[in-house]
């Protein structure tokens, strides 16, 4: 019997007891802070009204919090699977996948919401950089680092491809120019600038840079299929 893993396994359920319970109340105190903005939008959400619900911070910021518990049943099932198929990690792998999808996409709606004179004004780019960053204000600043911030966290721990900085960095960076040339290139009343890019590159490597410890290593990325069972000997 191994001594040293049974007496280290009780601290490490602990801390993550611990780690989720803060998590879960840190998350609860954002939403006691924002409530009343949130509930403005709530009667337009919940009759499904476009206007008023999809196309605001708010409605977006209301239906990522509403759909948190259909993300955790997909965690929850995608986990069971693996596992009964052998896959190991099967917690981490699944909560890392939801965890990008649901993280990323809300962030990528609201860039893309059209402006009051979307198809009308033209197309606007700013390739100077830093330029743009002073207009930007913190809140603006801490918005561009929050778009590609679960994907930078949760994409090293799900493959192990992308386990390095300059990796999530090219990572968010070219998601971004993604994210920018659509906006000029449809016309959305959207300035797409440079700086846009360096602020969300940057949020994926700092977001990936406190996931370091989760990272999944090169030499367990073969690990993802369970092994076929040796015949026994003749």
């Amino acid at each position: 019997m191994d001594h040293n893993a049974s007496l280290s396994a009780p601290p490490r359920r602990t801390r993550r007891v611990v780690f989720l319970g803060l998590a879960i109340l840190g998350m609860a105190s954002a939403v006691f802070v924002v409530r009343r903005p949130l509930m403005m939008s709530a009667p337009r959400c919940m009759a499904g009204r476009w206007h008023g619900c999809f196309d605001t911070f708010n409605g977006v910021v209301l239906m990522t919090l509403v759909a948190l518990p259909l993300a955790a049943l997909v965690v929850w099932v995608l986990a069971c699977r693996r596992r009964a198929a052998g896959v190991v990690s099967a917690w981490r792998m699944s909560l890392a996948e939801v965890g990008m999808v649901h993280g990323t996409v809300p962030f990528l709606w609201l860039t893309m919401i059209p402006g009051a004179g979307a198809g009308t004004v033209p197309a606007r780019v700013s390739l100077v950089p830093l330029r743009d960053l002073v207009m930007m204000g913190s809140l603006g600043i801490v918005g561009n680092l929050l778009v590609f911030a679960s994907l930078g966290f949760f994409a090293p721990i799900r493959f192990a491809a992308l386990a390095s900085v300059p990796r999530i960095l090219a990572l968010g960076a070219g998601c971004s120019v993604l994210v920018e040339t659509a906006q000029y290139v449809l016309r959305l009343d959207r300035v797409s600038s440079v700086d846009d890019v360096l602020v969300n590159a940057a949020g994926a490597v700092l977001a990936g840079l406190a996931s370091r410890r989760w990272w999944r290593a090169e030499a367990q990325a073969p690990s993802d299929r369970p092994r076929p069972a040796l015949a026994p000997a003749d």
